[in-house]
């Protein structure tokens, strides 16, 4: 059997998330400041993973069409009107805008190829980038680590156990929205590959905890760990024809791979330093 991977995912995977990383030193302030510094405890956390359980059962059962892309259009309009009215200094007419194109956009030109290879795969990006700076800001280290294990845990449930993940991406699938970044491979294949705005998120919150705890130089270490670990992962994907693995199990391996070594090696220089002293 050859061997079959793909370069092109890992690669969007790492400079998306980058590209998060960075605009959270420049964004997370004033997302703070317009939630009143609020944080997610441990509860909280708990309840939003079950609200995203829900919400993939709902797509699931829900099978108007209209009524899921009303839900879905809601959001990603409110995503934008939230975002522009918090960096246009409350203006609400500025903020009115880009919601205003984007559901123009995607009512006009969603049966078009512009809309099918180009602007449903921008949109994408810029949603999974929102997402990640709105969501992260309320995380902090601890209940990032329960967000990571319950959704973890959640996902593979979802797409290995129930498959409702799997049936949830189909049912959105027929309405082109940009849930998805989808990009051709390379080297090429038949078909192109697929990845959720949730594991975006899910990337997003491991490297920008990552800086926040262990600097900069680790969280770019992290980012590259978290790459390689779904380009495995794709591959073996790719070469024994597995149609569906959890993307949050493809990214974390690498990432707590490499902040397990961290946090051990830090553990043994402070007990080091403890007993020299």
């Amino acid at each position: 059997m050859p061997f079959e991977f793909d370069i092109v995912m890992p690669l969007a995977l790492f400079f998306i998330t980058l590209a998060s990383m960075f605009l959270n030193q420049k964004t997370e302030g004033k997302l703070k400041s317009s939630l009143e510094e609020r944080t997610f405890g441990v509860w909280d956390t708990v309840l939003l993973v079950v609200g995203m359980v829900v919400m993939v059962y709902l797509i699931v059962i829900v099978r108007t069409e209209l009524a899921l892309m009303v839900i879905f259009l809601f959001s990603y309009s409110m995503l934008l009107f939230l975002f522009t009215y918090v960096f246009s200094k409350n203006r609400w007419y500025l903020a009115a805008i880009p919601p205003v194109i984007f559901v123009v956009l995607y009512v006009l030109t969603r049966q078009t190829t512009i809309w099918d290879v180009y602007l449903i795969n921008v949109y994408a990006v810029i949603f999974a980038v929102m997402i990640t700076l709105y969501l992260q800001s309320l995380f902090t280290w601890k209940t990032s680590l329960v967000f990571v294990s319950l959704i973890t845990a959640v996902d593979v449930m979802l797409v290995l156990v129930t498959r409702w993940m799997v049936s949830a991406a189909n049912a959105t699938r027929s309405l082109q929205l940009p849930v998805l970044v989808t990009l051709p491979t390379f080297p090429p294949l038949e078909f192109p590959m697929g990845l959720g705005l949730g594991d975006f998120f899910f990337a997003g919150l491991l490297a920008i905890q990552a800086f926040k705890r262990f600097g900069k130089r680790f969280a770019l270490a992290s980012l590259a760990a978290m790459s390689i670990s779904f380009f495995l992962f794709e591959a073996y994907m790719l070469t024994y024809r597995v149609t569906a693995l959890p993307g949050t199990v493809m990214i974390l391996v690498g990432w707590i791979v490499l902040v397990s070594v961290k946090m051990l090696t830090d553990t043994m220089s402070k007990t080091k330093t403890s007993q020299g002293s």
